[in-house]
């Protein structure tokens, strides 16, 4: 009985008065609040809220992760890391979706980066991985297919069946394309203008 009393007091005298956010940049901090639990709909008292409750937080798209502390007597901090908009993945519909590095898909993010389309065995990794790398030369879009990997800049374009060689001499964009297109074959390079 005394211990009853105790929990129903430690629920009542302690409860969380203080919600301290930080790293977010695309969820309010109402947002924020609403899926860590902490908004006020089912007041828990500070010494019963456990991370657990912020699992809604977790799966959100826009959530890379989440760090949740009680601080003694009645404050709760959530600092949270979001995803940034990289990219923009064409599907075989024709739909625009914005995704983050890690190739989620982002709602509701604003249009941003290269579109990334193709068709085959899924190699948008390796196309972000291109965009990536290449990003210094305005990379506008990277299409990919079986047999290999286009991307195309502000300079020009380049193809490669082999996502390595894309990458290892990548840079030849600046000096040999010229507005033209380069292809990088494992015996060669073959420049179009």
């Amino acid at each position: 009985m005394i211990l009853a009393g105790a929990a129903v007091g430690v629920w009542f005298y302690l409860p969380i008065k203080a919600v301290q956010i930080s790293g977010n940049r695309h969820l309010s901090d109402v947002e924020v609040k609403r899926l860590a639990g902490l908004s006020g709909e089912k007041p828990f008292g500070w010494a019963y809220y456990g991370a657990w409750r912020a699992g809604a937080l977790r799966d959100n798209a826009w959530v890379a992760s989440a760090q949740i502390t009680r601080v003694f007597p009645d404050r709760v901090e959530v600092a949270i890391k979001e995803r940034r908009p990289v990219a923009q993945v064409r599907s075989s519909n024709g739909n625009l979706s914005v995704i983050a590095a890690d190739g989620v898909p982002l709602p509701d993010a604003p249009p941003t980066g290269p579109i990334i389309s193709g068709w085959g065995p899924d190699r948008t990794g390796e196309a972000l991985l291109a965009a990536r790398v290449l990003s210094r030369y305005n990379v506008k879009s990277v299409t990919y297919t079986p047999t290999g990997i286009t991307v195309t800049t502000d300079q020009g374009t380049l193809w490669s069946g082999d996502a390595a060689l894309l990458l290892k001499y990548g840079q030849a964009i600046e000096t040999q394309a010229q507005g033209g297109r380069i292809n990088l074959y494992p015996w060669g390079v073959s420049v179009q203008r």
